[in-house]
């Protein structure tokens, strides 16, 4: 895919994703699932911003909103830059090979793209879990009749990172600079910590309240 994501009909991505094209791929995807949660926490902002009974919440709401679109344009060239790594790194592993010198020059080239080829999901993980706080804020304090809407962001941003988080690893397995790959490891496990449990915490309050 050539395109740039984030000029193309939704559509047309998922007619790129689903064909024999590389990409769009799983970081993508990450990518724009973690936007797209950002998305429903913008929209159940401004659906509440303005309204009278949420006057004395009105500011903190605008904050989150703030965030949130800050998150979703961070997420949405994240998930562009996905493809532009990968076409790097496909690039990179077509160099030539033919002496030692070409040999050597191929595999600093592949170890450099892969780092980065792990680094942008690392980001979108990042960018993802720093939703999740957001959804717990408004859970409890939005329109009922909205807080379905809070539910899904919660579940989007939990598969993101967890998605995000996979194409990392597969990146990290290719590399051999192994103080990189220890730390993001680590990064990678201080984000899965707490972040079902936050999910669930969210859905519980979420059903809660549909069944008032």
């Amino acid at each position: 895919m050539t395109e740039n994501l984030n000029e193309e009909r939704i559509a047309t991505f998922l007619d790129a994703l689903a064909s024999s094209a590389p990409t769009p791929g799983g970081g993508s995807v990450a990518g724009i699932s973690g936007a797209m949660a950002a998305g429903l926490v913008s929209m159940v902002c401004s659906l509440t911003i303005g309204k009278k009974q949420f006057a004395d919440i009105e500011e903190e709401v605008r904050g989150i909103h703030d965030r949130a679109e800050g998150l979703r344009r961070e997420l949405q060239a994240l998930a562009q830059a996905d493809i532009e790594v990968f076409g790097r790194l496909s690039a990179a592993y077509k160099l030539p090979r033919t002496t030692d010198a070409d040999a050597a020059t191929r595999k600093a080239a592949i170890q450099q793209v892969t780092r980065s080829a792990a680094e942008v999901p690392l980001r979108i993980a990042q960018a993802a879990a720093a939703l999740m706080p957001l959804c717990t804020s408004l859970a409890n304090r939005c329109a009922r009749l909205i807080v379905s809407d809070v539910g899904v962001a919660a579940i989007l941003v939990r598969a993101t990172v967890q998605s995000a988080i996979l194409n990392v690893e597969i990146n990290l397995a290719g590399l051999e600079d192994a103080l990189f790959v220890r730390e993001t490891r680590a990064q990678l496990e201080d984000l899965s910590v707490g972040l079902g449990e936050e999910a669930e915490g969210i859905l519980a309050i979420v059903r809660q309240r549909i069944n008032q």
